[in-house]
């Protein structure tokens, strides 16, 4: 590329980071600047490259420079930078992320219902999926009228910790795969949501459905719920390698790749609650008063669309409007 095409297609997005620096960035957060940080270093990287001893390459290495002191001036640590982290930063990652949750959710849903349809009209399907020694092991648990007892099998704490970890790892893999342009994550999602659909519909050609989602949606509301944002989240770093728009592949695919990791790692918590209530909770729903169990249940949906949907749209309009209101 020619330098005057290179500054060309680059000089609006220049002058807007020589007026966040002017400004001390009063608009942006910290993690917002560092983004812009790692795109202008990029930048610099190709002006050093192909023009240098140019002016060009001199001007971005002072504009590189006073972003530099921007950021390390601004960093917020410790607890300020914890409670802006949850606060700010994630749910305005969940505003700009909504297209792809939607997708997620979409991708999900059918998956489930293609489970269900499957389990209905082949009766090998569910053992197919679900493997013999548990679709027997819960006949045998109906037969007693104990059809959910799985989930009293195990010690409590034993039980809590093999299935925190795994629901992390589950999230983990449902994000990294989204490396398969992604596709990869659009299998992970599939394959859950048809085990899903699948399983239920057994219940339900059981006689057992009402006592299975009573049970299982004690912990999978949330469980459930962050498998399919952390799909979102694997969507995002996918769709930054298929669609760079503006920036160079690699740049855009680090950005994806950092929103990526941050809505993955806000989950955790979620994860770590899904854990505790399956251990836990799940195990007593069979005496658990009914008022009780919706109460969980709807708690837990009320959490999931309140932070993760909701409180999302709150947080981009206050930034929106920061944003648009001058500064002195």
């Amino acid at each position: 590329m020619r330098e005057a095409a290179f500054v060309k297609w680059n000089k609006e997005k220049w002058r807007r980071l020589e007026e966040l620096v002017a400004r001390r960035g009063a608009d942006i957060t910290p993690d917002e600047a560092s983004a812009l940080y790692i795109e202008l270093n990029d930048d610099l990287s190709y002006a050093r490259t192909f023009y240098p001893g140019a002016q060009v390459t001199a001007y971005l290495n002072t504009l590189a420079a006073g972003m530099h002191r921007h950021i390390y001036r601004n960093q917020r640590t410790g607890m300020g930078r914890f409670i802006t982290f949850w606060s700010t930063e994630l749910p305005l990652l969940m505003a700009a992320t909504r297209k792809q949750l939607a997708i997620s959710a979409a991708v999900f849903a059918v998956a489930v219902i293609i489970g269900g349809l499957s389990a209905r009209f082949d009766t090998t399907f569910t053992r197919l999926i679900m493997g013999d020694g548990y679709v027997n092991m819960t006949l045998e648990n109906i037969k007693e009228g104990k059809p959910m007892a799985v989930y009293g099998n195990s010690p409590m704490m034993d039980m809590f910790f093999g299935i925190t970890f795994n629901n992390i790892m589950v999230s983990f893999y449902a994000f990294a795969m989204g490396l398969l342009l992604s596709y990869g994550t659009w299998l992970i999602l599939v394959q859950n949501g048809i085990m899903l659909g699948a399983f239920q519909y057994f219940m339900y050609e059981q006689g057992v459905l009402h006592e299975s989602l009573r049970s299982i949606w004690l912990h999978g509301t949330i469980e459930i719920s962050c498998i399919v944002i952390a799909g979102a989240a694997g969507i995002v770093m996918g769709n930054s390698i298929l669609f760079p728009g503006t920036y160079t592949r690699l740049a855009s695919f680090r950005r994806g790749a950092i929103k990526g990791v941050k809505i993955v790692m806000g989950l955790v918590p979620c994860f770590i609650l899904a854990g505790f209530i399956e251990s836990f909770i799940t195990r007593r729903s069979d005496t658990m008063h009914p008022v009780l169990n919706i109460a969980i249940i709807g708690g837990s949906m009320a959490f999931i669309i309140g932070y993760f949907i909701l409180y999302p749209y709150h947080v981009e309009r206050t930034h929106r409007i920061h944003r648009a209101t001058p500064t002195a």
